[in-house]
């Protein structure tokens, strides 16, 4: 059931279904258009810090300065992803977070992880409307290699993702996971 009093980017964040000929729909667009013309400028960066200055301005936050993301990175939406302290995001990274991506500190991405918080219904009469739900990848995680992160998932503290996985329910702080989709392999010993 729609609220009345949030806007559309609210109840997008809270995971209501969107529906293309939703009344707000173009904030959404807005958004995205500003996005991409920012995000040219952001994967033309010469320098680390360049590179940081325009993710600043396409997240509307500033990044930390003890954070390092090498493009090519790529988002559609940007507005809500918020990045902690520490974090190191190897090239050719995407993030999609319209449901609301969090990286706390000292997490490391590998090149070609995707983080995806957006979804669409089973149901061919309403495929196109949108729904999302957050990623939490929490303080010391390493996301490997080409892994994709889907809708709703947390990857716990100290926890490590193996390359090539893909992860569709949360892993536990100081656990391995690896395959498609994604499984305990093992423990860290901390």
């Amino acid at each position: 059931m729609k609220m009345q009093n949030k806007n559309i980017l609210e109840r997008l964040k809270s995971g209501e279904a969107i529906h293309p000929d939703d009344p707000e729909y173009d904030r959404i667009n807005e958004i995205v258009n500003r996005t991409i013309a920012l995000s040219q400028k952001l994967n033309n960066a010469t320098d680390i810090r360049q590179v940081r200055d325009c993710i600043g301005e396409i997240t509307d936050v500033t990044i930390d300065e003890s954070t390092t993301i090498f493009p090519p990175f790529y988002t559609n939406f940007g507005k809500f992803i918020t990045l902690g302290k520490n974090i190191f995001i190897n090239h050719a990274c995407s993030f999609l977070d319209m449901g609301g991506i969090t990286v706390e500190d000292d997490v490391l991405i590998g090149p070609k992880v995707n983080l995806i918080t957006e979804n669409h219904p089973l149901d061919p009469k309403n495929r196109r409307a949108l729904i999302t739900q957050p990623i939490l990848i929490k303080k010391g995680a390493w996301i490997g290699a080409g892994s994709t992160i889907l809708p709703g998932v947390t990857i716990g503290e100290n926890a490590v993702v193996a390359a090539g996985a893909v992860v569709s329910k949360d892993v536990p702080d100081g656990m391995v996971v690896g395959g498609v989709p994604a499984k305990i392999i093992k423990s860290i010993d901390q």
